[in-house]
């Protein structure tokens, strides 16, 4: 069989995904600081685009999915606002008192400062933490170059509850030292502030704390080295059995482990920061209809470059390579405006589906959230599936039940024997609210809460029971009891 080669036309249609449509997706599943760095990221890569900060003239001009309408007939802020007068101005600012001037020479004698006025402590960009306080405290422990090692390597490996996670191998390993000197350092460290730290559990810390407090022989000491388990369960019987002490007595021991100690001491000195959820969409109660409202607060109205603009059209001298920069970069300005405003009527029309779907959820709670998959959305706003995911992917709505992720909507159908299936978010509701009415004397167990619930016509196995509270982080029964 000979081999020959030959030339064929062939017709065929395939998906290109462009830069330009990658940009769109990407801009899709964004998060709120995700979006706002994006925006800025492109205002300083592309000349062609700019912040409008103008007033728009009218509602249509400016950037905005608002699904309510401003009355025109409210004057503008200029026009009920008394003009601000130069003298209106802030006083003058005495940059003497802000500068960061550490001479020797320095000193508060000569003035003392408001006491509101910022030190030059404020201007520091990382807070202290764990670490930098221990490290304080050893500086003062006249700790020779081997000792420092050691001691620097024993806090280095202290995690943000203040416990030792390595073992004294380890530590005699890395620093090449004998068991003798890790032993030291590591009784140096657990001598300093914060009482506890250096230790390598909760019993251990709890009993430093108590050492250092003159009750190392107490009652609550035995209690916290050697029946712990006993104090976490609130078995109290079977702990008073144990130690062959009354009940007042491990009362009085057991109230003040509780009031007196702390397990973590490490915690207090966390420099992890809050990050606060903000809303991407507000769906307000207006007049008995729900109003769905963008937030668009710290999105910036975008407009394409004037001054770009006129260069096209008014010089024509303009070199060729300079003419098609200027319009490749109005191009990519102008489809990142429009993705950015195809993303917010994408999250507007999900939204929108959503409530649909959900009426009964923002009319009455979550007891009443319904089985919903991303399919039925899709279908309803006639977009794709994978459309749909990046949409409610880290993204939040403000209800007038709370502030939920738009993914909290969708939830996997429990079937019920001739009624309605139900979802499974509105189960975890029910269990939350057998579990806060329970008697805390006799809680109840994941068994019984089965039983209950398939009284309800709701038959989920005892495993489901136990896998929703997890969800939910209850304890389990054995932790929520009281003590009797």
């Amino acid at each position: 069989m000979a081999l020959e080669l030959r030339q064929q036309l062939k017709l065929t249609q395939k998906l290109v995904m462009t830069q330009q449509l990658r940009q769109a997706i990407k801009l899709l599943q964004l998060n709120r600081l995700e979006l706002s760095d994006a925006l800025q990221a492109e205002i300083e890569q592309n000349p062609a685009l700019e912040e409008d900060l103008s007033l728009p003239e009218t509602l249509e001009t400016s950037f905005s999915l608002s699904s309510t309408i401003e009355d025109k007939s409210i004057p503008m802020e200029a026009e009920i606002t008394e003009s601000v007068k130069v003298s209106d101005g802030l006083a003058e600012i005495n940059w003497e008192d802000y500068a960061n001037n550490f001479d020797s020479n320095f000193s508060f004698a000569h003035e003392t400062p408001p006491a509101d006025a910022p030190s030059q402590f404020d201007f520091i960009s990382e807070k202290p933490g764990l670490s930098a306080y221990l490290h304080w405290q050893l500086a003062h422990s006249n700790l020779d170059a081997a000792e420092w090692a050691i001691a620097q390597f024993i806090v280095g490996n202290l995690n943000r509850y203040g416990f030792l996670e390595v073992d004294l191998e380890r530590v005699m390993a890395e620093t090449e030292c004998s068991s003798d000197d890790a032993e030291y350092i590591l009784e140096v460290i657990q001598e300093l502030d914060p009482p506890g730290i250096g230790a390598r559990n909760v019993s251990e810390s709890l009993y430093l704390q108590l050492e250092r407090l003159g009750k190392g022989k107490s009652l609550a000491a035995e209690i916290v080295l050697h029946h712990l388990p006993l104090l976490e369960t609130r078995n109290y019987k079977a702990l008073a059995k144990e130690t062959g002490r009354k009940k007042p007595e491990l009362e009085r021991a057991i109230h003040y482990i509780i009031a007196e100690l702390t397990p973590f001491p490490g915690l207090p000195y966390a420099t992890d920061t809050t990050n606060y959820v903000v809303p991407d969409v507000y769906v307000r109660k207006v007049d008995d209809e729900y109003v769905i409202q963008l937030n668009d607060e710290d999105i910036p109205r975008l407009k394409l470059s004037s001054l770009y603009q006129d260069m096209l059209k008014k010089e024509n001298n303009l070199a060729k390579e300079s003419r098609q920069y200027i319009q490749d970069k109005l191009k990519n300005a102008d489809w990142f405006i429009k993705s950015l405003y195809q993303r917010q009527r994408t999250i507007y029309k999900v939204m929108e589906s959503i409530l649909r779907f959900q009426y009964d959820f923002f009319e009455r709670g979550s007891a009443y959230l319904k089985p919903l998959i991303l399919k039925d959305v899709a279908d309803d706003i006639e977009m794709h599936e994978s459309t749909v995911s990046r949409v409610t992917s880290n993204k939040y709505v403000h209800t007038p039940q709370g502030i939920y992720e738009l993914k909290y909507f969708f939830s996997t159908a429990i079937a019920r024997e001739g009624e309605d299936d139900m979802a499974a978010e509105s189960i975890k509701t029910l269990i939350r609210r057998m579990i806060l009415e329970e008697d805390k004397d006799n809680p109840l167990s994941d068994n019984t809460i089965s039983e209950k619930l398939a009284e309800e016509n709701i038959k989920i196995a005892r495993r489901t029971v136990a896998k929703y509270r997890e969800q939910l982080k209850i304890l389990p029964v054995k932790h929520r009891r009281h003590a009797k």
